[in-house]
């Protein structure tokens, strides 16, 4: 779906969406491009930002709606902000109650998200996963919301080679919590496979007994 043109063309004018892509389900052993965390993944494309990166709250809406009615088991949500919406926080109690997980970006302006929220990261819904970002050396990025109580787990969102859509390159290396995203995501999918008949309570707390806790 692309809810910025009302059309069922998502294609990538801004390069975003196919780096989290490649980051999700990049196909490796293939000696090409980049390496995903989940090679078989299926991939629906929901479009609600434009070419330069800003979109609407209800078209994020549309898309969350879309992808609920259309059979999507995770939601990997690299976006964030415009303030606490009640129609936002019904998708994603939908998604809950349909027993999809929605996999969501901490923020990149460095607060911590229990005093300053950031939606929808910072919402208390037990599908919901909000994601920091980590650099190489394992630490928290500089750029990267926290939040003891907001923020759920942390991965890799510094330098992040994957694949882009430009005319300009194929791939290309950026930075954020929306690069650490669809590494949960991408973890989140194996374990949906692994584990088919789990509910995501369940997928969850796999994932969450899987990490290394570290002081950052």
């Amino acid at each position: 779906i692309n809810a910025v043109a009302n059309s069922g063309n998502p294609l990538d004018d801004n390069g975003h969406g196919s780096h989290v892509s490649g980051t999700i389900g990049g196909v490796g052993n293939n000696a090409k491009g980049v390496t995903g965390v989940c090679w078989n993944v299926k991939l629906m494309a929901c479009k609600f930002l434009n070419s330069g990166g800003s979109g609407a709250t209800s078209d994020a809406i549309e898309c969350v709606n879309y992808a609920l009615a259309h059979g999507a088991q995770i939601i990997s949500n690299s976006w964030g902000g415009g303030g606490d919406d009640p129609a936002l926080r019904t998708a994603v109690a939908a998604a809950r109650d349909q027993g999809v997980l929605f996999v969501v970006a901490a923020g990149n302006d460095g607060w911590n998200t229990d005093f300053e929220p950031d939606v929808p990261g910072s919402y208390a819904y037990s599908n919901l996963v909000s994601v920091a970002a980590t650099d190489q050396n394992d630490l928290m990025a500089s750029f990267s919301n926290r939040g003891r109580l907001s923020v759920d787990l942390g991965a890799p969102g510094a330098g992040i080679l994957s694949s882009y859509n430009s005319s300009n390159s194929a791939y290309a290396t950026l930075s954020g919590t929306s690069m650490a995203t669809p590494h949960v995501s991408g973890a989140l999918a194996l374990l949906k496979a692994q584990f088919p008949a789990e509910n995501h309570m369940q997928i969850l707390n796999r994932l969450y007994k899987s990490v290394d806790p570290l002081p950052s």
